[in-house]
């Protein structure tokens, strides 16, 4: 006959404040297998912590505990879960069930944990159940079902896995004579079929049903009937089919995961607070992220209008010289020479005046602008009739008006612009095309027309010299160098810089380096909103892992690791943290379809699957992080402790 359990000289001691109460004295005994014992004592002679120790929840402080030939005292607590989880299974007196799962789910739980695979785990539970005449029942929740039925649960989750070692403290206490006699004779039952069964009561009419009573008092074995009959039915190796770790890992996640959704719904007020700060700071993020791409894009589109790699050249030392306009230096040969460069794809010599456009009765102020035939083409305006000048150096008398002067000269009288003779000032100049206006304008209504510059420059400003020089440069040279190489080449001619280069690929460079500065404060400002939202998390969390202390004990004591649970709370975390994650982008998809209304469309909200990748990958790593120090919490708890919290 092998003992199944055996103490040596178990002592355990605890502390209440500053006081030291020895709970087992030198606690010595065998028990053999298939032996049913029954261990009593009042309440206070340490009989629980007995039980706690013999089923490895409990660690004694001295002495060797051997369940199975292996001495528990120095096993990790993964591996006491083990023995828990593969040799063990409790019947308790408060049934300790897990409220939210049907009866099958509960009696599933440590097969769960022992990697059995769903369908065999499934079938087991539901002949476990209705051997235990809970046939029909399966699908019932604890409390739909009586305090009888509760403890038959009970007994079929401590059997799911083979149970060698029942471990029943008070079973009968909470049920009613004839519910608790129909326990004692499972219990029988149980023994008979080769299980070694203790039961732990103060009740000398429960202890009578076993071979063997063991008494406690004070922690110390005080009397032993010493009877070791045993069945002479030999129980059967447990039928242990696992999955592989992949499968089990799988497996034991998709159940975290419907846990975790089942616990959030059980608190949806709780869940919903939680997930608040979450939501407005994904939401922030990314409708920040959004309104600066769309604000970019259009700044962008704006200086593309004006031509990014358009270089402007005026006279003058600098932006601030007083006398740049006294300067007189360049000349149509200095674009002439430009023109010239391999870099550059077109040029315009520019010269300016204003003065009154008149046709027939109708007259305006408009801006005259001398230009070269590429004028259009390096600034990028779109002639809409008609074609540019013929030449732009033999002082031809064209002019090509922009829509604004067409609206106010031609429009009313119903005639077509093209080919009729406008007087600009007391010059007289034939439409030979009609173009957009302006873009550059800072006044939208302002009538702008272009003549050839010789003709301005020799007719109507009555100068030699240009006002300035637009160069528009090929799109494959880098800007930098041009500017450079054309400041080189016209220093070179002049002998002196006396001149200006205005590079409207700078301006996009300033406006981008301004615009992401601006995005980043209010991106941090963002991220600090989703922090603290992330700080919310954590603490919502620490508090479900207070109030479901006593849920983690019951998980502990059918055989969980800490690993099983601090996945469970990690899973929890995530999935709140992505839910909020995925609310958070629906808001940030309607505040900036609202910030784009607002704007009048001055602007728009440009999202990209990639920010809302990002907004998912932050969800989760916020979840991992500020959900690991409760789910650690959790995998800490002492299962003792924590059973005894309900």
């Amino acid at each position: 006959m092998s003992n199944i359990i055996e103490l040596n000289g178990i002592n355990r001691t605890y502390r209440n404040g500053g006081q030291t109460l020895t709970v087992l004295k030198e606690v010595s005994l065998t028990i053999a297998a298939g032996e049913l014992v029954a261990i009593i004592g009042a309440s206070g002679s340490g009989k629980s912590t007995l039980m706690n120790i013999m089923g490895c929840l409990d660690v004694p402080d001295s002495g060797d505990y051997y369940i199975g030939g292996q001495n528990a005292a120095k096993l990790s607590p993964d591996e006491l879960a083990r023995i828990r989880r593969e040799h063990i299974g409790f019947i308790f007196q408060r049934y300790h069930l897990m409220p939210d799962l049907s009866a099958l789910g509960n009696v599933e739980i440590p097969a769960i944990y022992a990697n059995s695979g769903r369908d065999q785990r499934r079938l087991r539970a539901a002949a476990l159940l209705g051997r235990l005449g809970l046939e029909g029942r399966e699908h019932h929740k604890p409390g739909e079902l009586s305090g009888g039925q509760q403890q038959r649960v009970s007994i079929a989750r401590s059997l799911i896995n083979g149970g060698e070692i029942i471990l029943a403290d008070e079973p009968t206490g909470a049920l009613d004579s004839q519910s608790g006699q129909e326990v004692l004779a499972i219990l029988s039952e149980l023994h008979q079929r080769g299980h070694t069964v203790v039961i732990v009561t103060h009740d000398m009419k429960v202890a009578q049903h076993a071979q063997r009573i063991i008494e406690l008092r004070d922690g110390e074995i005080i009397s032993d009937s010493g009877s070791r009959l045993t069945t002479t039915e030999k129980l059967p190796p447990p039928n242990r089919t696992r999955q592989s770790r992949w499968q089990s890992f799988l497996d034991r996640t998709r159940e975290s995961l419907g846990m975790a959704l089942k616990a959030m719904n059980a608190h949806r007020l709780r869940t919903t607070l939680t997930m608040t700060g979450i939501i407005f700071g994904i939401a922030a993020v990314v409708t920040v992220v959004a309104l600066g791409e769309g604000a970019k894009q259009r700044t962008l589109e704006n200086i593309k209008d004006l031509g990014t790699n358009v270089v402007s050249i005026y006279p003058g030392s600098d932006f601030f010289d007083d006398s740049a306009e006294s300067i007189r230096t360049l000349v149509p040969a200095d674009a002439a020479a430009l023109a010239k460069q391999g870099f550059i794809d077109s040029v315009s010599p520019e010269v300016s005046v204003s003065d009154t456009i008149r046709f027939r009765g109708k007259s305006a102020t408009a801006s005259i602008n001398g230009v070269g035939r590429d004028h259009f083409r390096v600034n990028g305006i779109e002639i809409l009739q008609g074609a540019t000048f013929r030449d732009d150096r033999n002082a031809l008398q064209e002019v090509i008006i922009d829509e604004n002067a067409r609206i106010a000269l031609f429009d009313e009288a119903g005639l077509k612009a093209l080919g009729q003779i406008v007087f600009l000032g007391s010059v007289p100049a034939r439409v030979v095309g009609i173009a957009k206006s302006n873009n550059r304008s800072y006044a939208p209504n302002r009538i702008t027309v272009w003549m050839p510059y010789s003709t301005v420059m020799y007719r109507m400003a009555g100068t030699p010299v240009l006002t300035s020089i637009s160069v528009r440069l090929k799109d494959n040279v880098a800007n930098e160098a041009a500017v450079s190489a054309i400041s080189q080449l016209l220093t070179q001619r002049h002998r002196v810089k006396d001149f200006q280069l205005y590079n409207f690929e700078q301006i996009r460079k300033s406006i981008e380096s301004t615009s992401m500065t601006f995005s980043i404060l209010i991106l941090m400002v963002a991220c600090i909103s989703l922090m603290i939202g992330s700080i919310g998390v954590m603490n919502i969390m620490l508090v479900s892992v207070t109030e479901r202390t006593h849920e983690i004990g019951v998980r502990m004591a059918v055989g969980a690791r800490r690993s099983d649970i601090m996945q469970q709370f990690m899973i929890e975390a995530v999935l709140v943290c992505l839910m909020g994650g995925a609310l958070g982008i629906a808001l940030s998809y309607a505040a900036g379809a609202l910030f784009t209304a607002l704007a009048g469309g001055m602007f728009t909200a440009i999202y990209s699957w990639q920010a809302a990748a990002v907004a998912f990958v932050c969800s989760t790593i916020i979840g991992m992080i500020f959900g690991y120090l409760p789910a650690r919490k959790a995998a800490r708890m002492d299962p003792v402790a924590s059973l005894a919290s309900e």
